[in-house]
């Protein structure tokens, strides 16, 4: 199929307004599960005995279908950001939470020994030693995470959001395929966007893995 070059370049605004609008919907809803995924998997971390009713929990959201999931919100929330924000953020949880407690429980022994006995408390333990060596297998999943974000915002458009899910839904219904690609191929470019520069942001947070030794 013929792409049409001249409607791309008369709707750039629109293009560039349907991937912004994607790139606030993956990343609020990326940043919340963040921050939610962080108290949960500290809670299971520091309690052991809650990781299996947390990871639970997280695993029974991420296996509802998205849109017999948006449909059961939609009478409580309406076709609103809130709704789209709700079932994007569920699904970031088991991804989230699994990193963090997989990325604290790689931390060497000796290192979390040796900060014990250097008087460390255990909330410094945690910040000063256990998270900076856990923040590698933690950037993953939020890499992870980032990336299965962004392809499910395109579900979102059957509620009214979606960026540049609404993009492609409006070239299905009008059998436009010139909207169709653009929305993909934009979908792409932002999902490896958004993973190059968290790789950027391990590499800056971990210093020390740039040291070749010698």
């Amino acid at each position: 199929m013929t792409i049409r070059w001249d409607w791309i370049a008369g709707n750039l605004d629109e293009i560039a307004a349907a991937t912004l609008d994607h790139l606030q919907l993956t990343l609020i809803a990326v940043g919340i599960g963040f921050a939610l995924s962080l108290v949960l998997g500290l809670a299971a971390y520091r309690w052991r005995r809650l990781y299996g009713p947390i990871a639970g929990t997280a695993g029974l959201l991420y296996t509802i279908p998205s849109l017999a999931l948006f449909a059961v919100l939609v009478p409580f929330t309406g076709l609103t950001v809130l709704t789209a924000e709700i079932g994007l953020v569920s699904y970031t949880l088991l991804i989230l939470v699994r990193g963090i407690v997989s990325g604290l429980d790689a931390v060497p022994r000796d290192a979390v020994e040796a900060a014990t006995g250097m008087g460390y408390t255990a909330g410094q333990r945690l910040a000063r030693v256990e998270m900076p060596l856990a923040v590698p297998v933690i950037v993953t999943a939020v890499r992870l995470a980032t990336v299965t974000t962004v392809g499910l915002v395109m579900v979102t458009a059957l509620i009214g959001e979606g960026g540049l899910g609404q993009l492609m839904l409006r070239g299905f219904n009008r059998s436009f395929p010139t909207m169709i690609y653009v929305g993909v191929v934009m979908s792409v470019v932002l999902a490896v966007g958004l993973d190059l520069l968290l790789v950027g942001l391990q590499r800056l947070l971990t210093p020390w893995s740039r040291v070749r030794p010698a």
